[in-house]
């Protein structure tokens, strides 16, 4: 439409040119045209193919292709302007804020005086819906717009919360506090609050405070032979039991008497440096690409890589920072020199404000997502073994050891509080065990 204006073959890259020139101006004019110049922008995306027979060398197509390229990141800039501008410009004390539940499912009501400004600013920030019977505008309770509503992660699920009997959720919301004033992680909190929330639901109507130490053994066998839980499951929730006696109620003997599990000692799975380089080449998409080289570059944690800022690479020292990681402990890693110009690639082409991979909303990718990429790489690259995304940080360790690096840096690269945890990767990475000749090898 706008690029047909001209027919004769020298006029076509300048009103290529004027119109992207126009589009910059005009973008931080009036949203409504930006609108409507992003509708028509799109509809050549589309049909890109439609404008090549105007070209008639290659340098006018490179002209085409370049200028569609830089009003598409006009409009991703601009787009998220528009979502930050909303998030400051929301009046939020004219909003109140309830949870609830709506058609059994569980909500978050937004009431307000009407205002169609406040309407429009709310749709614009959230997937916001409108209640018919309740006369209110509500979103779905899940992390995504929690997150934008600046509310807290839930530590359980609400099912598993509802069926705490009264008796014992005074309990429960005792446990929760003493794990916030002793400043427990997130994941610990969440980890901590389910298992105890287990018992409480086998135990219904039974006060959790009263019962002996040769209850709860009974609980840890149900949790064995009935269940049939794992080891590592077990002392998770031994641990968060024993929180629950000797810290909230300050009973330290409660479990004298009852024994752990024995956790069976297990090898890391790590790969070999030619799968993984499989698992990079068959990873098309540039942004799981630059996700899964991070992680066995830098020997990072499925946690670690979703949280990684920004800020926290300084691509001068060549060093990344790791910030709040498991244990609230920050450590600085190398960033891989191989991988400084996809960065950069990345970062023009996805433009994130906060978070170095950011999913909807500005929100950090989610640990699914990443785990999921990982899963396809490993199937397209048809490697049998049963390695999740933790074990790109085991090949990095490994790999690490076998190229000669000292095993006290290798622990200080991986974070480790003691040396005895990385010593684990001597037993994978034994270059005297691979060069064992067999017995059999010699008949």
């Amino acid at each position: 439409m706008l690029v047909h204006k001209s027919q004769s073959g020298g006029g076509r890259p300048l009103c290529l040119v004027r119109l992207y020139v126009a589009v910059s101006v005009t973008i931080a004019a009036n949203s409504q045209i930006c609108a409507i110049l992003n509708h028509i922008f799109l509809s050549y995306k589309q049909n890109i193919i439609f404008l090549y027979p105007l070209c008639d060398n290659e340098f006018e197509d490179y002209i085409c292709r370049y200028i569609f390229y830089a009003i598409g990141q006009i409009f991703k800039i601009r787009n998220a302007m528009d979502i930050e501008n909303t998030q400051h410009k929301l009046d939020w004390g004219k909003i109140k804020i309830n949870e609830g539940k709506h058609r059994d499912k569980n909500v978050i009501w937004l009431s307000f005086i009407k205002d169609f400004k406040i309407i429009e600013q709310i749709k614009q920030m959230l997937p916001a819906k409108w209640s018919q019977s309740k006369k209110c505008w509500y979103v779905f309770d899940n992390r995504a717009n929690r997150f934008k509503l600046g509310l807290e992660d839930k530590p359980i699920g609400t099912e598993l919360m509802n069926s705490i009997s009264p008796v014992n959720k005074t309990e429960f919301e005792k446990f929760l506090n003493m794990l916030t004033l002793k400043a427990y992680s997130a994941n610990t909190v969440r980890s901590y609050s389910t298992e105890f929330a287990q018992l409480l639901q086998i135990l219904k109507n039974i006060p959790v405070s009263g019962l002996s130490p040769q209850k709860l053994q009974s609980y840890f066998l149900y949790c064995i032979k009935v269940l049939n839980l794992s080891e590592n499951t077990v002392h998770s929730r031994i641990n968060a039991v024993k929180f629950y006696y000797e810290q909230v109620l300050h009973k330290d003997k409660m479990f004298i008497d009852i024994p752990r599990p024995k956790i069976p000692l297990q090898l890391p799975k790590a790969l070999n440096k030619r799968e993984v380089q499989k698992i990079f080449e068959v990873t098309q998409n540039s942004k799981h690409r630059l996700i899964l080289k991070l992680c066995y570059g830098m020997g990072l944690r499925v946690s670690e890589i979703i949280n990684l800022k920004i800020e926290h690479i300084d691509s001068e020292r060549m060093v990344v920072l790791v910030k709040n990681a498991k244990g609230k402990k920050d450590r600085m890693v190398k960033l891989p020199e191989s991988v400084l110009e996809e960065l950069r690639s990345y970062y023009k082409e996805y433009l994130p404000k906060i978070y170095l991979f950011e999913g909807s909303g500005g929100m950090p990718y989610s640990i699914r997502s990443v785990q999921n990429v990982f899963k396809l790489a490993m199937n397209k690259a048809r490697i049998r073994k049963r390695v999740g995304i933790h074990g790109l940080r085991h090949s990095y360790a490994t790999h690490l050891l076998e190229t000669g690096t000292d095993i006290s840096l290798i622990q200080k690269l991986l974070g480790h509080n003691q040396i005895k945890t990385t010593l684990i990767y001597t037993q994978i990475a034994d270059k005297q065990i691979t060069g064992i000749r067999s017995p059999l090898d010699n008949l």
